[in-house]
Order: structure tokens, then C-alpha cells, then sequence
């Protein structure tokens, strides 16, 4: 796989999987589109954990006395729209088999702080204090329908870092496992309402 290459070692894992009605060409297409920032939106579940970490960051904030950064988020957020240079960035393609993505930043102190990163320095990146999220999409044949598989695979830089991730990690591991399911769900749901 091309997350195999691209974070070959990483210090957490999350592993969802859904079987969707559709051929994979069809389920691989529709993933290129959906938007991952509807997950929020359509998913109540999700919506809930979003507004609750958003609480979170502002009671951190206020606490600290430290000004929230305002929220920059875009306007859509599509696999196929992923630049080669961002917060966000695609990092490769294997057409009807697999989409990897990824992202580097400090997420664990109670405030989210996303690094601009080129996607071909992300695997290289080592700058002490982040940590890199490196993730994919990939498709299966299974009878007449597509098993996918969304891995999220996380790489501290540093110790004192990676000693932050992972007790940041243990408590929002389900957290993330509800967003990923909630992000097949909305795959699942955009393949059956397409024509």
C-alpha cells in the first residue's frame, strides 16, 4: 500500500472497515468527492464530539489566557481538492485501489495547531514537537459490492512529543473511531444516492 511507504512506523493506529453497495470503480469515485467535512454535518454523533472538542479548546484558551486562533476552516474538504502543499495534503493515488492523505501538527494540548506542510516533505518531516497523521482509503472487490478500509496511522517526531500523543490518544482513540465510521457512512450513503 501507499501508506505503507509513507509512514511505514508509527506510534497509533485506527483501522475502520464498511462493505458498500457499488462497484469499487464506483465506491472509489464517489470517495474522491464526498466531503469530509459534511461527516460533521450529517452525523450527529460526530457533530456532538466536534462541538465538544471545540468547548474543550475554548476552556484551555481561557484557562491558559492564550487567544483562540479564529476557526479556518475551508469550505469543503474533498480527496480529489487536496493540494501538494497545506495543512491537508494528498500523498499519492493507486487509481480504484487506494487514496492516502495526511496531515502534520501539535493536537494534543488542547489546541489544534496544523502545520503548512508540502506533500513531499511529508514523509521525511522530523522537526521536533508534531506529529504526523498519515491516512488512507482503500478498496477491495467483495462480490458485487467494496469493502474499504480508512486507516489513520499517527508518527510522533520526538519523545516528548510522542509521550503527549499517546496519553492524548487513549482517551480520543473511540472518538476517532466514531468519525472514521461516520466518514464510511457518508461514503456508503453518497454511493446509494448517486444515479
Amino acid at each position: 500500500m501507499l501508506l505503507d511507504q509513507i509512514v511505514p512506523t508509527w506510534d497509533a493506529t485506527r483501522v475502520e472497515h464498511r462493505v458498500v453497495d457499488g462497484a469499487r470503480a464506483r465506491v472509489y469515485a464517489a470517495a474522491l468527492v464526498v466531503d469530509f467535512l459534511d461527516v460533521p454535518r450529517e452525523v450527529p454523533a460526530v457533530r456532538s464530539l466536534f462541538a465538544l472538542r471545540s468547548a474543550g479548546e475554548r476552556v484551555v484558551s481561557a484557562a491558559r489566557r492564550t487567544p483562540r486562533p479564529p476557526d479556518m476552516a475551508p469550505p469543503s474538504m474533498r480527496l480529489e481538492d487536496l493540494a501538494d502543499e497545506g495543512d491537508w495534503v494528498g500523498l499519492g493515488r493507486d487509481d480504484g485501489v487506494e487514496i492516502a492523505f495526511g496531515a502534520v501538527g501539535q493536537f494534543w494540548g488542547g489546541r489544534t495547531e496544523w502545520r503548512t506542510i508540502a506533500a513531499g516533505d511529508f514523509a521525511s518531516f522530523a522537526e521536533p514537537g508534531f506529529a504526523k497523521i498519515g491516512a488512507n482509503l482503500s478498496f477491495r472487490d467483495y462480490g458485487d459490492r467494496t469493502l474499504v478500509s480508512y486507516e489513520a496511522r499517527t508518527v510522533a517526531t520526538d519523545a516528548a512529543a510522542r509521550a503527549a500523543f499517546l496519553r492524548y490518544w487513549r482517551v480520543v482513540s473511540p472518538f476517532v473511531g466514531v468519525v472514521m465510521r461516520g466518514t464510511l457512512r457518508l461514503l456508503d450513503h453518497t454511493v446509494r444516492d448517486s444515479p
